[in-house]
């Protein structure tokens, strides 16, 4: 390997894709994501690979042609990372980091260096500094989304004690269906407030013994 080789620019930008990649990588670790360190990392890095060979071997006329089919690839890392809790869906943000890595990574690939350090410094402030916010926002206000079973044999009036309390609260309760499972009525609702009373609600559900179960 020589010297011109070690220290080509195409080597500089892997080292710096690395390096990127690996920033972002420390913080889904840090918070014990299922894409952590060394996935990031390797996506970064791929990313900048792919669309080195992109340029290389399409040049002049087609040098997309390789690097346009990295978001295909990454659609399918992201998917693997999203699932169902629940009521919830959990794994997107650790989806929209995958996605973004690879564009930092294309964009070092690409030689837009001023882009790629800009795109990581937002990442890093969108992924720790604005989960302070989020939280800060979500004890105002957050919608959880509730799904109540209730003997039938117990549902006459419940309803409308579940929608008085609900006042009582302070919170906003929307029903969106009514099903009916064996012996059991099930109602799903959505229901705004602030946290604190979101978890007085959940503490009024635990001691009424006419709902059997609920998730939330």
């Amino acid at each position: 390997m020589t010297l011109d080789l070690l220290f080509s620019e195409d080597a500089l930008k892997l080292l710096l894709s690395l390096v990127m990649g690996s920033l972002v990588g420390l913080e889904r670790e840090y918070r014990s994501k299922a894409a952590g360190f060394r996935t990031i990392t390797l996506i970064s890095l791929g990313s900048t690979l792919f669309t080195i060979v992109s340029i290389k071997l399409g040049a002049p006329n087609n040098a997309d042609r390789i690097a346009a089919n990295i978001i295909t690839g990454i659609g399918f890392l992201g998917a693997g990372v999203v699932f169902k809790d629940g009521l919830t869906i959990t794994g997107i943000t650790t989806a929209t980091s995958i996605w973004v890595t690879a564009a930092l990574g294309m964009a070092i690939g690409d030689g837009d260096y001023l882009v790629a350090s800009v795109g990581l410094v937002l990442v890093i402030i969108v992924l720790s500094l604005f989960e302070f916010v989020q939280a800060w926002i979500d004890n105002f206000h957050q919608t959880r989304s509730y799904r109540i079973f209730i003997s039938i044999n117990d549902v006459a009036g419940l309803t409308g004690e579940l929608e008085n309390n609900s006042k009582s609260f302070n919170l906003r309760l929307d029903k969106r269906k009514e099903l009916k499972h064996h012996e059991e009525l099930v109602f799903h609702y959505d229901v705004s407030g602030s946290r604190k009373n979101l978890d007085k609600f959940n503490s009024f559900l635990i001691e009424l013994p006419a709902i059997k179960s609920f998730e939330c």
